[in-house]
Order: structure tokens, then sequence, then C-alpha cells
């Protein structure tokens, strides 16, 4: 029977003791303050308790689990003591109820700091959770997933690689470790069981992974009774995206469009000045979104003067739309600058910090919610469009939502 030594309790619980230490500095640096030194929560972790400290609070507890696994579980070869404490983060996280807020080990942390502007090889979905469940934020623009009929919404219950010895259900599962189970070579297969609302049964769908490369902005032309819109297609907000933009709006102004369609649809959001930026091409001032926090709030203005501030505008949304990309659209909607067209969007409304641990694990903590010029959370509704219309897939030939765009700019 494999038992711990005295040296090694000695040492797990000192470089236990320092990661709570770690993880209460990272939430000083956030400005989420835990109480300093004088924590009673703390205290007790570390062996330094009070009177005053919640019974369910006793660390004693966790130690009791430890040693009762340690002697009776059945198979001692499995009592991977950097596993188990690595599990008892995830556990401490994930009783929050919050899916954003997680613990992430090493090798899961190392997958999440993917960079938002690179390429890899995937099937193309951005990933989040709908009420707790693996979900399809959005399929990326031409991507495997995308002509695999994948939609923004899907929920995703099962994956199986038989060349990875993959076969599990994702439930309770981090978003890295799913991205990792998804992601493979290139022209190798993934299994996903997945559910679409409005089905009766789940439902697999086989993919052939491939190079996905992330495209940023997109310009096209549409020109019918006369006039002359731009279909400005914005799929992310990631590190080019400023140049790529303004690229795009440059021609935009020189061409003087009689209006403009940005297209959110499907996309996933990014990085936060990436939304304020955009939303300031078209307005002239104003509040863009309030990040609200436990104990203290930040504003995010208009903070630049845009290009194309007197266009008519539509912003195109739809169940893709998430993060960064409601945040401009609401503020453009709350602003009454834009007519917002399409579906309901996801509602991802809250912010998430990472605190990086010293032994190359991470801390993911959900702080604040978006909150919109109008006082609306994100989180809670998404963005609810001005004129709802929904595509109709039959029509491949035929988008229903830009069409009814063009209809709303020539009003």
């Amino acid at each position: 029977m494999a038992k711990l030594s005295y040296r090694k309790l000695r040492n797990f619980f000192v470089l236990l003791a320092c990661g709570i230490l770690v993880f209460a500095a990272g939430y000083q640096t956030a400005k989420i303050r835990l109480g300093g030194s004088d924590n009673a929560i703390i205290q007790k972790l570390v062996g330094r308790g009070t009177d005053q400290v919640d019974e369910a609070a006793d660390f004693s507890k966790f130690w009791e689990v430890w040693r009762r696994l340690e002697k009776s579980y059945v198979d001692p070869a499995k009592l991977d003591y950097a596993e188990m404490t690595w599990g008892a983060m995830q556990g401490l996280a994930s009783s929050l109820g919050d899916p954003y807020t997680q613990y992430l080990p090493p090798e899961e942390n190392k997958a999440a700091n993917e960079d938002l502007d690179g390429a890899f090889f995937g099937v193309g979905i951005e990933l989040g959770y709908r009420e707790g469940t693996l979900a399809v934020v959005a399929p990326i623009a031409n991507s495997p997933a995308e002509a695999s009929g994948v939609k923004a919404g899907d929920l995703i219950l099962h994956i199986k690689d038989e060349q990875k010895q993959i076969d599990i259900d994702t439930q309770g599962m981090s978003l890295p470790t799913a991205v990792t189970h998804i992601r493979g070579e290139k022209g190798t297969e993934v299994v996903l069981t997945m559910f679409r609302d409005g089905e009766e049964k789940s439902f697999e769908v086989k993919i052939m992974r491939d190079e996905i490369v992330v495209p940023s902005v997109e310009l096209e032309w549409i020109e019918k009774n006369g006039q002359k819109y731009a279909h400005l297609q914005l799929h992310r907000y990631g590190g080019r995206t400023d140049e790529q933009w303004d690229a795009k709006v440059r021609e935009i102004a020189k061409a003087k469009a009689d209006g403009v369609i940005l297209d959110l649809r499907n996309n996933p959001g990014g990085y936060l000045d990436g939304a304020v930026y955009v939303a300031s091409e078209f307005m002239e001032s104003g509040v863009v979104v309030k990040q609200e926090g436990r104990y203290q709030s930040e504003t995010y203005s208009v903070d630049r003067r845009g290009n194309l501030l007197t266009v008519p505008l539509v912003v195109l949304v739809n169940q893709g739309s998430a993060s960064a990309s409601e945040i401009t659209a609401g503020a453009l909607q709350d602003g009454k600058r834009a007519k917002i067209v399409g579906e309901v969007s996801f509602g991802k409304g809250t912010v998430q910090e990472v605190q990086e641990l010293t032994d190359g694990s991470s801390l993911h903590v959900t702080i604040a919610k978006w909150i919109l010029p109008s006082g609306r959370w994100i989180g809670k509704e998404g963005i609810t469009p001005d004129v709802k219309v929904e595509d109709d897939l039959a029509t491949k030939d035929v988008d229903e939502q830009v069409q009814k765009a063009i209809e709303t700019l020539s009003k």
C-alpha cells in the first residue's frame, strides 16, 4: 500500500500553502480583496485559523478524504498525488457553479494560451457553455465544422476519436480539455455527438480536421436599386483586427457607401479593446460598456474619432455572436446609432481573469459582468434584435438576414 512519508506530506502541505498565498495575491492584484493576511478562511487553510472560521471551511476534512483514499483505494498505483491535488483544485473552482471559473493544470493551461492570431489543426468550433453544457458558440467561417453543418448553439455531449483513443462524455469538462480532445492532426477524424434545439434526438457529426486559419475582416459590396452597400464581416476581435479593420474602413469611406451592414454573426468575441475600437468607428461619443466587478467598476467609452460616424448602419447578430461582438452591437443599439437585425445573441456577459500559478497551472476567475449603457446585462438576455429574422438554411443562395438588413437601410 502506497503511503505518504512525513517529508512528502510536509512538502506537499508547504506547496499547497504557497499556492493558496499566490491565489490570494492574484486576487489582491485584481483588486478583489480577501481581507489580507487576517482573512479567516485563508488562515484556516494555512493552519493558523481562528475560532471565527465557519466549520465548512475546515481543511481537515480534505486530509481525511485524502487518507481514506490512500488507505482503501483498490489500485494504489493510480494514486497520483499531483493529479489528486489538481483534481481537488478543479473541484474547488467548479463548486461555484460557474463553468467559466476553472482551475487548469499545467498541460490544460498551456492549451488555453493558444494565440488568437494563429493557425492550428482542428475542426473550427468556438466553444462555450449553455447552462453548464459544452456548446458551440460559433463555427469558424469556412471551417470543416461549418461545412459539416455545425450550428451556433449546438450542444456537444460526447467526443470520440479512435486514433487518440478518446471516447468520453463532456459533462463537467473544462474548455481547454475539450479543445485538446477536439483538435488533432490534419486529415484525422473526430466524431461529436450533438443536440440541437428543435430536434428530438441527439445526432453524430463526423468532422475531418484541417488547418484552421482564423479570419478577421472581410468586405463585399452589394448594389440594389441604385444604392451601394458595404457588407462588412467581422469574424473575431484578434490581435490583427485593428489593422485589417482600418484598411476596409478606408475603402468604405473612399467609396462613399450608402450604408453599412456590420455583420457580427458567428463572431465569438475576443479582445475588449477591439470591441471599443469598432464601436468608436460609428459613435461620436458615449459609453460603450461598463465592467461591473465585486469591489470596483470601470467604464469604457468611445476613445477616438471614427471614420463612419454618419453613414446609415445595420448590425447583424445571431446565436453565434458572443462577448465582444455583443458589446459592440449592444452599444450601437443603446446609442440608437444602428438597428440590430437577426436573432438573439449568445449571451456571454462575464469577464474572466487568468491568474497564473507558479507550477504552470492557472486559475480562471469570473471577476466582473459586462453591463451595457442602458444597464442591461449581456449574460442574462443577450442582444435582442430590433428586427428579428432567421436565415433559412434551405435557401442556400439567399441570405434572408442580409436581405432584411438592406431593406432596413433603404427605409
